[in-house]
């Protein structure tokens, strides 16, 4: 089989050896090109023309989330066709890895690269479902280039911690949980809009009209779960998601002290049975289709990638978009 390896050398948590050693591991059973990532999108431009040429049959992701996220990006350039495709294998690299641990595979990079190459040997595959987020016809962010994302979005409160991390680490920080935890705690501080929120819901209702959710101050869009992980804790923010199904959403009315108290513990807690609940929470599940409209501009990130500011996001949640190794 003929594969291409995207490498991302500055990934979190392989060394120059341990990427060798998966490397040689790889090319024992594939016909292996290896590429490194230079710059950022680069992963993408290396994906897209390996979707190009249809002598490849399989594409490995090695590193951190980002790196899947522009890789699965450049794989869909020209739109979903999982038959036509190379499939998906992931190898993680970076400190969360929360779509390869979606997956089931493990966490430390030489274990799935193991599993990855029984599941070659073995056939085994699945199509998976992912999340399209784009610029609403009619808004000011209408040209916004397409966004496919494989484990979550979000507009507002989330988004900007991510933003703030990004910030930390082209300061030479380390991307760790303590300096997420900081983050949150900066974001929640300097928030505006955690009283009043600006964010709202639409998505098309019977007979040509639209249904609509007003007043939100945080949302999170989920193409699976779970939607993030503490350490070795799984965070469940919307449950029943799945890359069987169409997106889910989580939504807040409220960012007050005492609400972020409520559902952080919440969070916490969360379980394959239940996520953040009560008064102020709102929970929507297997949407096909659906806009976040915010009244005033706010961060915007797919992946755990900040994309700037946004005051609209169409969403569309796409059942069996690509072929991806398991």
């Amino acid at each position: 089989m003929r594969a291409l390896l995207v490498v991302n050398p500055a990934a979190t948590t392989t060394s120059a050896r341990t990427r060798d050693v998966l490397i040689h591991a790889l090319a024992s059973d594939l016909k292996l090109e290896v590429a490194a990532t230079e710059h950022r999108g680069h992963a993408r431009e290396l994906a897209r023309r390996a979707a190009q040429d249809r002598d490849v049959e399989l594409v490995v992701a090695l590193g951190g989330d980002g790196t899947v996220n522009e890789v699965a990006n450049g794989l869909l350039h020209d739109g979903p066709d999982p038959e036509g495709l190379p499939r998906l294998a992931v190898v993680p690299g970076g400190s969360t890895n929360v779509f390869a641990r979606a997956l089931g595979l493990p966490n430390h990079p030489v274990e799935a690269t193991g599993v990855l190459l029984d599941a070659l040997r073995e056939g085994r595959e699945r199509t998976v479902g992912l999340g399209l987020a784009s610029g609403t016809p009619g808004s000011e962010d209408e040209g916004v280039p397409a966004r496919w994302f494989t484990f979550c979005a979000g507009l507002g409160f989330d988004a900007g911690v991510v933003g703030r991390v990004e910030q930390q680490r082209e300061r030479g920080r380390r991307s760790t949980h303590a300096l997420y935890v900081r983050q949150v705690l900066r974001q929640f501080a300097g928030e505006e809009h955690r009283r009043h929120g600006t964010i709202s819901v639409h998505r098309p209702g019977g007979s040509g009209g639209a249904e609509v959710v007003p007043d939100l101050a945080l949302a999170v869009v989920c193409n699976t779960s779970p939607w993030t992980f503490l350490g070795n804790r799984p965070i469940y923010a919307t449950p029943r998601a799945s890359f069987d199904t169409g997106l889910d959403l989580l939504g807040l009315t409220r960012l007050s002290p005492t609400a972020v108290a409520r559902y952080g513990t919440q969070l916490l807690m969360s379980s394959p049975e239940r996520g953040p609940h009560g008064r102020h929470a709102l929970s929507l599940h297997d949407l096909s289709e659906f806009t976040l409209q915010s009244q005033v501009p706010l961060p915007f990130q797919v992946d755990g990638d900040h994309l700037g500011l946004r005051t609209s996001v169409n969403f569309t949640g796409v059942r069996r978009a690509l072929r991806v190794i398991v």
